[in-house]
């Protein structure tokens, strides 16, 4: 147990016995506790593995390369379709968590035999991704935005097209292009300062 990490578990809240659990299964599977992205994450040989996280309405462990797992109980969960790899096990109560020890045991020891192996998960491309057609008309009449936009890198354009795909209706997706084009043209990403 990493003391840095302790906080996590001993604050209140709505999942702290779950969570504590899990805590216990994931670290009797040899892993290291670490703290990122303010949550418990699991590393082997400096490898995120599985991460501890709440939600309102469940606590889950998020394995990272979820998707290159057989899955043979069909319980992962893929959070939102722009998730690519990573993918949820999602938990609502301790008895659930305790039942499904030797489950959740099996797919941590998977999930660490998938990195060992060196297995890398297909991801889909930048380019593979449909640009709102509200993005495109600004980047079709603004040569500068195009270029501006191009020279981001293949992570911080997936972030723009998703942020400007989002909203339903037009008004709103323009809205958002409008408001990040500075933010584009100074090369910076989604959430950069």
């Amino acid at each position: 147990m990493n003391p840095k990490v302790d906080f996590y578990f001993n604050k209140a809240g709505k999942w702290q016995e779950e969570i504590r659990r899990l805590r216990t299964m994931v670290l009797d599977c040899g892993l290291t506790e670490e703290l990122k992205w303010g949550c418990p994450c699991y590393t082997f040989e400096k490898t995120n593995i599985v991460l501890i996280h709440v939600f309102k309405e469940y606590c889950a462990l998020l394995f990272f390369k979820g998707a290159l797992l057989d899955d043979a109980k069909a319980i992962l969960v893929q959070q939102t379709k722009n998730v690519q790899v990573a993918r949820q096990m999602r938990f609502t109560s301790v008895r659930e968590i305790v039942q499904m020890k030797s489950i959740i045991k099996a797919y941590i020891f998977e999930a660490i035999e998938v990195e060992k192996s060196g297995l890398k998960p297909k991801l889909k491309k930048t380019t593979e991704y449909s640009i709102p057609e509200e993005f495109q008309m600004k980047l079709d009449k603004t040569p500068a935005l195009k270029t501006a936009f191009k020279a981001l890198t293949p992570g911080r354009q997936r972030g723009y097209i998703l942020y400007f795909s989002a909203p339903k209706q037009s008004k709103t997706r323009l809205s958002r292009v409008e408001k990040s084009m500075k933010q584009i043209f100074n090369g910076k990403g989604l959430n950069d300062d």
